[in-house]
Formats: structure tokens, C-alpha cells, sequence
């Protein structure tokens, strides 16, 4: 029997901007699908009713995959691709499988022979790197900080001098719920002269994306982040 494909999904920030970001190519795919591994299931569904599937959402089988999942587990949710079916990898928020548990999916996948396509959509890492003005030709994406805050100042020390280093654009991201207090922190410990540039809302109609030394980001109104998906970009 032949496999299905898994298909990763991206999935909007918002609920106004669908159209906007996503080809109609990626819309009618992800319509046409039955089976979906998510991270959330209730905004799976909010997003999934925007999509507009052909078969009615409560008849739509959808399987959690997030932080706390079993390892263990991972296999019983390629049962459906092992069948034949298609099956919808989404994340939260964003891509899936970049800073998120679904790249342990996409890695079963591959080892069982599965094909992985991923979908057209908007990534706000590469879309702020692209706004930024900082190096687009030297970058590298670290995810997630530590949140302990004695690691996360260690940490941020560490990136900015690698950053001096290899002249390379750092690209980070952090909880939502926590972008003020990493605004504050890097704030506190990098030095005045390093770029940093927030998105904010990437893709989204309050969109805001500002580079500033770090100097000047004291001097200002710094932006309200809190709750809003955020990128933050350090260059010295």
C-alpha cells in the first residue's frame, strides 16, 4: 500500500489576514484533508474554520502533538499516513516543526519512508530577517532562551559576541506572555552600539518591525509585546 504525504502546514498569526498570507494552492490542500496532528486543538479548529474544509470539523480526526507528548506516542500518529491517508502537521502558531514539537513527527516520517511536504506560508523569522537591515547573508535562529534569568543574561552575552565574531545576525524568539521581560533583559545587558531589531505581529495589520541600537531602544517608547508573537534580531 502506498503511504499518504505528510503535509506541514503554516498557520496564520491571525484571523484577518488568511488570505492574505496563504496561496490558494495551500488553502484547497489543506481543505481536502481528513486527518491532522496538532499542537492545539481549539485554535486547530478556530484555524481550521477559516480554512473551510470539505468534510464538517467535527468529522475532521485531529491528534495532539505539544511539549508534553510521549515520545512514546509518536507512532501511533503516523497510523493514518501508514494507511494511505494524507495527514495536516500544525503548529500553534507559525510553522510547524521549526521551534516545535512537530519536528520529532517530520524525523518519524522520514526514518518510515513517509514523503514530507512543506507548504507554502508566511515565516515571520525569515520576514523580520528580511525587514530587519541586519546580515541576511549570515544569520543563525537559536529558538527559544533560557528562562531562568541568570542563563538567559549568560546566554545573551554569549550571542552578542558571537554576533561581533562572525558578523552574523542572531534571530531569537521567546513565550509571548514573556516578551517585556526579554525586551527588558536585553535591554540591561547588551551593549549600546548593538542593533536590535523587534517584529512584531509579523504579517499581521499592527504589524510593527524596528531596528535601533540599543542605545536608542533606551531612549525610547519601547513597544508593548506582551502576548503578541515576537521576533527579536541582534547584531553588534
Amino acid at each position: 500500500m502506498k503511504f499518504g504525504t505528510l503535509y506541514l502546514i503554516p498557520v496564520t498569526l491571525g484571523d484577518d489576514n488568511i488570505h492574505a498570507v496563504l496561496p490558494l494552492n495551500v488553502i484547497a490542500q489543506t481543505q481536502k484533508l481528513e486527518h491532522f496532528v496538532v499542537e492545539n486543538e481549539k485554535s486547530a479548529r478556530q484555524f481550521l474554520s477559516l480554512i473551510k474544509p470539505l468534510k464538517p470539523i467535527r468529522e475532521l480526526q485531529l491528534e495532539l502533538l505539544n511539549e508534553h507528548t510521549d515520545d512514546k506516542t509518536l507512532p501511533s500518529l503516523l497510523k493514518p499516513l501508514l494507511a494511505g491517508h494524507d495527514v495536516g502537521l500544525m503548529s500553534e502558531a507559525g510553522c510547524p516543526a521549526v521551534a516545535d514539537p512537530g519536528a520529532k513527527l517530520v524525523a518519524l516520517a522520514h526514518q518510515k519512508g513517509i514523503h514530507v511536504t512543506p507548504l507554502t506560508g508566511p515565516s515571520a523569522i525569515l520576514l523580520a530577517l528580511m525587514a530587519s537591515g541586519l546580515n541576511g547573508q549570515s544569520f543563525a535562529f537559536l529558538g527559544y532562551l533560557p528562562v531562568d534569568k541568570a542563563a538567559r543574561t549568560a546566554k545573551l552575552k554569549e550571542i552578542e559576541k558571537r554576533a561581533q565574531t562572525h558578523n552574523e545576525t542572531q534571530i531569537f524568539i521567546e513565550t509571548p506572555y514573556r516578551n517585556q521581560q526579554m525586551l527588558e533583559a536585553i535591554l540591561s545587558t547588551c551593549n549600546a552600539n548593538t542593533r536590535l531589531c523587534i517584529a512584531c505581529h509579523v504579517s499581521l495589520q499592527d504589524e510593527m518591525i524596528a531596528t535601533k541600537r540599543i542605545s536608542e531602544w533606551k531612549q525610547s517608547t519601547l513597544p508593548d509585546l506582551h502576548k503578541k508573537p515576537t521576533v527579536f534580531l541582534l547584531l553588534t
